[in-house]
């Protein structure tokens, strides 16, 4: 861990919160569009399409997209507590960020060995995942001697 002011400490649990809040959006993004039947606008890649109709995008009937959309809205929640001061907030946000990165590694060999197709929100998704991965390793996850909020 890092020894680093609470100026420091508060600047990285922000960054951490706005791309949390990034992912949200894709995420609810790509959950609407699977609820509402649409496709999603992929360029010219014919991944995304193959990836996001294939059954490793949704668990039952649901997206699998839903489930990340919770998972960043608990990064981004636990990351703005946090950035507040709330020391337990710190350990939820390194627990969920933790688990989000491991379903990420999961993700990326599906669609590479499995598939053999790449999808671009799933591979921005997988980027700002393993951006909050580094912030979550290099943010302490409790304050030793203080009392936590």
């Amino acid at each position: 861990m890092i020894d680093m002011s609470s100026s420091h400490l508060r600047l990285l649990y922000l960054v951490a919160a706005a791309i949390s809040l990034i992912g949200l959006g894709e995420a609810t993004y790509l959950t609407v569009l699977h609820l509402t039947g649409e496709t999603a606008v992929c360029g010219e890649s014919a991944g995304c399409f193959e990836v996001l109709g294939s059954s490793y995008a949704k668990v039952g009937q649901l997206p699998l997209a839903g489930f990340g959309a919770i998972a960043y809205f608990i990064a981004f929640s636990c990351a703005t507590f946090a950035a507040f001061g709330y020391t337990r907030a710190r350990k939820f946000f390194a627990l969920t960020v933790m688990s989000m990165f491991l379903v990420s590694l999961w993700l990326l060999y599906v669609q590479a060995f499995l598939l053999h197709a790449f999808c671009q929100y799933c591979l921005f998704s997988a980027a700002m995942i393993f951006f909050l991965t580094g912030l979550a390793i290099v943010t302490p996850w409790s304050e030793g001697g203080k009392a936590a909020r």
